[in-house]
């Protein structure tokens, strides 16, 4: 019981984090953006995959040592789909991901450098969607955990 505690806990806070750096990248990914910014912007990024490992690693820890158990879930289509939607929000954060290390490494090159209008506008439709499957995941996690099968 105190492991499974544990590991919930940890995990929603995890996800709670995940979704704030999510929203932090998305406040700061705007026109007009420099050196100093993008580098934030690049920090926050990579804390973001980090972040989004680390809810990984305790989820499938909770899957395994946590009191519902690998029986529970590994048959479970919602369980699946979870993970499936957690997969596609990291295949979508991988061209911000390019973008903020280019970004970074133009500003580098150029202190003057600061983000375009344009720059801005290409980027948005793969935050937007990537937030889009963000938030199908809760609700998914609360099928999971009421044993929805519909």
């Amino acid at each position: 019981m105190p492991a499974d505690l544990i590991l919930a806990s940890l995990h929603h806070l995890l996800v709670f984090a995940l979704f704030a750096i999510y929203a932090l990248e998305v406040a700061l990914t705007r026109p007009g953006l420099g050196g100093d910014g993008i580098a934030r912007l690049a920090r926050i990024d990579a804390a973001y995959g980090a972040v989004s490992m680390a809810v990984l690693a305790v989820g499938f820890a909770r899957v395994f040592w946590g009191l519902k158990g690998w029986d529970y879930y590994s048959g479970y289509w919602v369980f699946w789909t979870k993970v499936g939607a957690f997969a596609l929000v990291g295949v979508l954060s991988v061209p911000p991901t390019v973008r903020f290390r280019r970004w970074l490494s133009a500003a580098k090159d150029d202190p003057s450098y600061a983000l375009s209008a344009d720059e801005v506008a290409t980027l948005r439709p793969w935050l937007r969607a990537e937030g889009a499957v963000l938030l199908t995941i809760p609700v998914l996690a609360a099928m999971l955990a009421r044993g929805v099968l519909y």
